[in-house]
């Protein structure tokens, strides 16, 4: 039986990190999306075919459009939403105001969100037919979605939205047999953040993951079934000191600490 598995934000970076990752799997279909057809065409090609489906995510149109393929080319059969798109633009609030908050609301928060709306119907069809392996929901979010810094509040604004509304949607979705599991990336090195002066430092060097180990944490939170990875791993020592000690979180990233933009992920 195939496992279809859906991934946005697909043509670069963790997408296609993830893309990859999962064609070593058994009898999967991958279905990629994001905006760049001729990177998601060319990527396809290396992984033996794949459904390319290039929309922006923030077109109003665009779930019905990715749901209307599926039920075209996969009898409307889906195990795996993948929601990695995202961006991030640095700004302090007194700077940009509610205009930098909004398009990240709406490209990080809105845009999945409308998007897991339309297929999430399938999910469930697809799961009360009890297939072999796991249906299940994985979100992107940031370890930005735990522990907020200066010049990018407009960035956990929406990842904190998303990390609370996928909380929500996990208890909700138990009775309906859809897995909903969150990974929370810190620092990844990516062709929209190459991360040049962390890894230029053997003090910050440590801090950087790699696009692959977010894939493997997607295979982790989807298909294995666990409710939450961050990556790199002790990125959770951060969110838990956001409890224990808010003051001291403050304080190390109001001195400047952890201060470097996250960047496009799409």
């Amino acid at each position: 039986m195939a496992y279809v598995a859906l991934i946005t934000g697909a043509s670069a970076g963790i997408g296609e990190a993830t893309a990859r990752r999962l064609a070593r799997e058994p009898d999967v279909k991958l279905i990629l999306v994001a905006r760049r057809a001729e990177q998601l065409n060319a990527l396809a090609a290396t992984l033996g075919g794949a459904t390319v489906i290039a929309q922006d995510l923030t077109d109003e149109q665009a779930p019905q459009r990715i749901r209307e393929v599926i039920e075209r080319e996969h009898g409307g059969e889906l195990h795996l939403l993948v929601n990695n798109a995202g961006a991030a633009w640095r700004g302090r609030f007194g700077d940009t105001g509610w205009s930098n908050l909004e398009r990240h609301m709406k490209l990080n928060f809105e845009a999945p969100v409308r998007l897991t709306e339309e297929l999430l119907p399938l999910l469930r069809r697809t799961a009360a037919g009890r297939p072999p392996r796991r249906v299940a929901i994985v979100n992107l979010a940031s370890t930005a979605a735990r522990v907020s810094r200066p010049n990018s509040g407009a960035y956990s604004a929406s990842k904190f939205a998303f990390a609370g509304w996928s909380d929500a949607l996990s208890a909700e979705e138990l009775e309906h047999g859809v897995h909903v599991g969150l990974v929370l990336p810190g620092f990844i090195k990516t062709e929209g953040f190459p991360a040049v002066e962390l890894l230029a430092k053997p003090q910050t060097r440590w801090l950087v993951s790699s696009p692959e180990r977010v894939a493997e944490a997607i295979v982790q939170a989807g298909p294995g079934g666990k409710a939450e990875r961050y990556v790199p791993r002790y990125y959770w020592i951060a969110a838990a000191l956001r409890i224990l000690a808010p003051g001291l979180v403050r304080r190390a990233t109001g001195g400047g600490a952890f201060t470097t933009a996250t960047a496009i992920k799409d």
